[in-house]
């Protein structure tokens, strides 16, 4: 592993986004290499941001960067992706359900495959999202003919070449099914690692808010209808 970047979005974490941070610095400076924290403040209303310019005066590693309004989880991960330096980019979401120590599973593999995915072999949620992510899941491996077991899990890494080749358009947290999808279709390595995940200690998960389902879902129709269409990534000369 040479260098590495990881970034997370907060929107209303203020009660996590030091932790986060913090364990991030904590994993990133046992290894060894060149790395970086970058924050992306979504807009957030709370004190999320101000926090993340806190830990940016302590920590000489941490840069922040502020969503004058709030633009979606998806456009926060562009602007994570579009502010990384480094080789390889690991994204995790800014609200400790998911464990930054859980990197150290994907950089045993990091050497075979191009983006690592993760899928969440034990979930914590309610009925409610845990239903909603298994249709979402279906649905997606019949749409997009792939077999993905969780494809929209809030920790990934890829190398920074991956990232500069696949153009990303979603604003919606379609944005990580988008990611594998696109790669995998352009022929890079896509492995998937099993974690688990953990109680949310703070604030509430807008990921499935009606909101948030219905601006997937029209991100998730439309780069299908982009990516079905005759001429999407052809390597044949139109004529």
């Amino acid at each position: 592993m040479q260098s590495v970047t990881l970034f997370y979005p907060v929107y209303n974490d203020e009660g996590t986004v030091r932790i986060v941070g913090e364990k991030a610095i904590e994993l990133l400076s046992q290894m060894g290499c060149p790395y970086e924290v970058l924050i992306v403040d979504d807009g957030s209303p709370d004190t999320s941001g101000q926090i993340a310019d806190e830990m940016a005066a302590e920590y000489d590693c941490i840069r922040v960067i502020h969503h004058g309004e709030n633009r979606g989880y998806g456009a926060a991960i562009k602007s994570g992706i579009a502010n990384a330096r480094y080789e390889w980019v690991c994204m995790i979401d800014g609200d400790h359900q998911y464990e930054v120590m859980d990197f150290k599973k994907l950089f045993a593999v990091a050497r075979h495959y191009d983006l690592i995915i993760t899928f969440r072999y034990k979930k914590v949620y309610s009925n409610y999202r845990v239903f909603v992510s298994w249709v979402y899941n279906m649905l997606l491996r019949l749409l997009f003919k792939t077999n993905f077991r969780d494809i929209s899990s809030g920790l990934r890494m890829a190398r920074k070449e991956v990232l500069a080749n696949v153009e990303l358009e979603s604003d919606s947290p379609f944005i990580g099914a988008e990611l594998a999808i696109k790669a995998f279709l352009k022929g890079y390595h896509v492995g998937e690692v099993g974690i688990q995940t953990f109680p949310r200690t703070f604030g509430k998960s807008t990921s499935t808010t009606p909101e948030n389902i219905l601006a997937t879902i029209r991100d998730m129709l439309r780069i299908h209808g982009r990516i079905f269409s005759t001429h999407y990534d052809s390597a044949r000369p139109s004529t």
